[in-house]
């Protein structure tokens, strides 16, 4: 499985997952997602292979000091701003993660440190406020952003990669939600113009005709449009996360009926 997959959950149903395997259960709140994250991160960066990890950024990067480092969970540490490395020596070591970073424990050890920058990129962008129903799905978005960032960033040397890598981040999440503002639009012009005429709708026309081929999503469109049930329900009913299934019925939509 590969990197981009650090976090797969936010998508499909709620579930984040490392270059390595599943991490995280059903997420509720942002405040659950970033729990999470740091208690299953408790484990991930003392492994074994996060042991070994520390000792190769130790030997590729010397200069660091990271030789009384034992695991990821202590490198990760010393980039707390209470760790008593100050600010240049923080910003080294971030760097010396980027550059490593096609390691996946190391990977996941740059997306834990820059945890708290992903939460602020979300609180300046106002979470999505007025596209997205719950802070939790733009956070949980940024954090997938965020894991394809490192992997297309992956052995760059940037002497403010934090800063970079947030700035970065801030533009993929605006056109995330720009995207999604979009499809919003499109499927609100699409149901005002087809709920009336039920037997007549050229809608239903289509509909059936995409039967075969998409069925679960064809009966979940009727459900929406003419039956006029809400994304919740709808979403419990097909053991879905609503943001997923928003976006399922937004691209399905977008794809194949307007």
């Amino acid at each position: 499985m590969g990197m981009k997959n650090v976090v797969v959950a936010i998508t499909r149903v709620g579930i984040v997952r490392c270059a390595r395997g599943r991490l995280l259960g059903p997420m509720t709140t942002k405040f659950d997602l970033l729990h999470n994250l740091r208690h299953e991160w408790r484990w991930i960066g003392r492994r074994p292979s996060a042991r070994d990890a520390a000792r190769r950024l130790d030997g590729r990067h010397p200069d660091l000091g990271l030789g009384d480092q034992r695991d990821l969970c202590d490198v990760v540490e010393l980039c707390e701003s209470r760790s008593g490395r100050n600010v240049v020596e923080r910003a080294r070591i971030v760097r010396a993660l980027l550059e490593e970073a096609s390691d996946p424990d190391i990977h996941r050890a740059l997306l834990q440190t820059l945890l708290p920058g992903v939460v602020s990129v979300c609180r300046q962008l106002r979470f999505g406020e007025g596209i997205v129903e719950e802070p939790s799905e733009t956070l949980a978005m940024a954090i997938s952003l965020l894991s394809e960032l490192l992997v297309d960033w992956a052995g760059q040397s940037r002497a403010y990669a934090a800063p970079d890598l947030l700035s970065a981040l801030r533009g993929r999440v605006r056109r995330w939600m720009l995207k999604e503002k979009e499809a919003q639009h499109a499927v609100a012009h699409f149901e005002l113009t087809e709920r009336s005429a039920e037997e007549a709708s050229p809608l239903l026309t289509r509909l059936e005709s995409l039967r075969l081929d998409h069925d679960r999503l064809v009966r979940l469109t009727f459900a929406r449009v003419f039956e006029g049930r809400s994304l919740r329900e709808l979403a419990a009913d097909d053991h879905s996360a609503p943001v997923a299934l928003q976006s399922e019925l937004q691209h399905f939509a977008v794809r194949y009926l307007l």
